[in-house]
């Protein structure tokens, strides 16, 4: 079952809202963890991540769900639980930049950090698994660097042709 693709931008609107986030941030990181496909279904090849921001599966246990139920769900009824996920990372914040709404995703302990803070290192299971994050490949993946791609696709995003 699909979704409206109106009701799903007026969802993400008031979402954004209530989380205190830019709703093109929003989309942007639901674009980039879903492959810009914005599937609820949509799963993680190299593991068993689901969903518009890719929950795993003690995430979605903690929101009271499951990958397998998140992946049943339309993504209009998923936003329900990425609103909830994201009001569980705020405590009490906002999500200003880009960047601090990834990390709430990514990697929650760097919301607060600046853009320079690294995240991962080599040698590091994190890494290993965010390696394509490393733009310069120096061996450290910063928060800036790990948000790169999604303002990627949210300067795709913003483009005349795929507004609406």
């Amino acid at each position: 079952m699909r979704s409206d693709p109106g009701e799903f931008k007026a969802k993400v609107r008031t979402i954004a809202n209530k989380i205190q986030c830019n709703p093109h941030h929003l989309m942007a990181v639901m674009a980039f963890e879903t492959g810009r496909t914005f599937s609820p279904s949509v799963r993680n090849p190299r593991g068993s991540a689901t969903g518009l921001i890719q929950f795993i599966s003690s995430t979605a246990n903690a929101l009271g769900t499951t990958t397998t139920k998140l992946a049943a769900m339309t993504a209009v009824e998923q936003l329900d639980v990425v609103e909830a996920y994201f009001k569980m990372q705020a405590r009490g914040r906002r999500f200003e930049r880009l960047s601090d709404l990834y990390m709430a995703v990514l990697f929650p302990v760097a919301i607060p950090k600046p853009d320079g803070a690294a995240l991962f290192k080599r040698g590091t299971r994190n890494y290993s698994s965010n390696a394509g994050l490393d733009i310069n490949n120096d061996g450290i993946v910063t928060k800036g660097e790990a948000a790169a791609k999604v303002r990627q696709q949210l300067e795709r995003g913003l483009r005349p042709e795929n507004r609406g």
